[in-house]
């Protein structure tokens, strides 16, 4: 029987975001989670897309995997609540949930918003940060549309100042967005936070 690797201490993630409804991305994301032994795998948005999709998360679901998700522009409520209860995974859309020492805090856009620079997202974040605030554990936040002043502003599209505001003052441990299909794989530190843009490949972080 071959000998497993070694199981590294604290959460290691999957995390990944903009398949547009592709099952085979679904699938060849799952897979990958599978290969890397991952703890959780985390989904930033844009699950769906502009054509007929089904069992998105299935795949992952099939090998026994933790998903938790926020919604992006193109997932409309009914699907994200779908999705939600059918496969029982945790939308984490002005919420936030805590996986082995790892306070995971998420703010999305669904049904087409392209814009989530509201005072009612900014009391989210706020609010959901000061219940983990003082916390010894590694704070993540997950939001599908970038911060503003970051490398996947050179798109042209603007970042959120919501989330930026959030990261400045807050400074998480780790930033996870998406939305920039071309801006995938970019890396980054605000601070003490690290900033990954993920997409449709997937990107490995381990918390330690």
């Amino acid at each position: 029987m071959p000998k497993l690797p070694k199981k590294e201490k604290g959460l290691r993630i999957l995390a990944a975001a903009d398949f547009q409804g592709s099952s085979a991305v679904a699938e060849s994301l799952a897979a990958k989670a599978e290969k890397e032994h991952v703890d959780l795998v985390i989904l930033a948005g844009d699950i769906h897309g502009n054509q007929p999709s089904r069992n998105l998360i299935a795949p992952f679901i099939k090998r026994g995997q933790k998903v938790i998700f926020v919604p992006g522009n193109w997932d409309t409520t009914v699907e994200s609540n779908m999705i939600k209860d059918i496969y029982k995974i945790n939308n984490i859309d002005g919420s936030y949930t805590h996986y082995n020492g790892v306070d995971i805090i998420g703010i999305g856009s669904p049904d087409f918003a392209l814009d989530i620079d509201t005072k009612k997202n900014l009391d989210k974040l706020i609010k959901n940060f000061e219940k983990v605030e003082h916390k010894p554990t590694t704070k993540v936040l997950v939001s599908h549309i970038h911060a503003r002043d970051t490398l996947a502003e050179f798109s042209g599209i603007p970042g959120s100042d919501v989330v930026r505001k959030a990261i400045d003052y807050f400074q998480p441990d780790i930033f996870i967005s998406s939305h920039i299909h071309e801006a995938e794989g970019l890396e980054q530190k605000i601070g003490k936070t690290k900033v990954f843009q993920v997409g449709k490949k997937g990107k490995i972080i381990q918390i330690n």
